[in-house]
């Protein structure tokens, strides 16, 4: 990997301004397989709506990072990863309605994503960190959604073994940064500083899903994500902040911070300027 890998966060302007009208018209796309929310158990819009929001919002940031990765393969493999999620949020999405209408036509207050998919890439090695935190709790939620009849027992197994892979990826990159030279174990520890305080939020209850224990999710998590840091010599904060700490959250209540703003700026810019457009 090279020292000059300090891939930014995509700055483009535009506003995200107009009011949110994503009314729900039924699935689209390949990747919807179950029915609107009109006729799922109470609760699954919600449900859709949070995690179908995570996903959409770290695609799009790892999005950001074509042409400016640290080599092409993994400019490749990050590609892939958005990719798979931009997936994951479509099937997702259609379940709360128009997907497309939810992603273009939706203001910052609406979504639900957790603050942490919305932060800036930063170097390499934060997004890596990131990707490691985010997919060691997707990956037992999604086990636990699979096992269990409902609309998002499909999708869950479906992406499975796409989120396999993408904790897997984001490992082996913790060992090597963290394990590796002096300046990338220094740049991984950074990034497990700056991070640490918003893992906290993936622990709140998610809407819709009350049978689930988030101490249970918080303890598979926590096994998983201090045994890789410390495989790579790089420091264990501690415990993850309770659900509720200050600068732990607020995504799900459509509290995010200020780059996500131009985040959507960036996302939505296409379809505002151009509504009803079709190819």
């Amino acid at each position: 990997m090279s020292d000059e890998a300090t891939g930014t966060a995509g700055t483009a302007g535009g506003t995200a301004g107009g009011t949110a009208d994503a009314t729900a018209t039924g699935p689209r796309g390949a990747a919807g397989t179950a029915g609107t929310a009109g006729d799922a158990p109470p609760g699954t819009r919600e449900t859709a709506l949070a995690l179908g929001d995570d996903a959409l919002i770290l695609s799009h940031r790892l999005a950001e990072w074509a042409g400016s990765a640290p080599v092409l393969e993994e400019e490749v493999a990050l590609a892939n990863l958005a990719l798979d999620l931009l997936g994951q949020a479509r099937a997702l999405l259609s379940l709360a309605g128009d997907e497309d209408a939810l992603a273009f036509r939706r203001d910052a207050r609406a979504f639900r994503n957790v603050r942490l998919v919305e932060l800036p890439n930063g170097d390499f090695a934060h997004t890596m960190v990131r990707q490691l935190f985010f997919s060691a709790w997707q990956r037992p939620l999604f086990a636990r959604l699979a096992e269990r009849p409902g609309p998002f027992a499909a999708i869950a197994a479906a992406a499975g073994p796409e989120i396999a892979y993408h904790l897997d990826h984001a490992v082996t990159w913790t060992l090597r940064l963290g394990d590796g030279t002096a300046e990338s174990h220094a740049r991984a520890a950074r990034a497990v500083a700056a991070l640490w305080r918003h893992t906290g939020e993936l622990f709140e209850p998610v809407p819709g899903l009350d049978w689930l224990d988030p101490a249970a999710l918080r303890a598979d998590w926590t096994a998983h994500v201090t045994g890789t840091l410390r495989a790579a010599t790089l420091p264990v904060p501690g415990e993850p902040p309770p659900p509720g700490a200050p600068f732990t959250g607020g995504g799900r209540r459509g509290l995010h911070t200020e780059a996500f703003g131009r985040l959507l700026a960036e996302m939505q810019h296409l379809h505002r300027s151009h509504p009803g457009a079709a190819w």
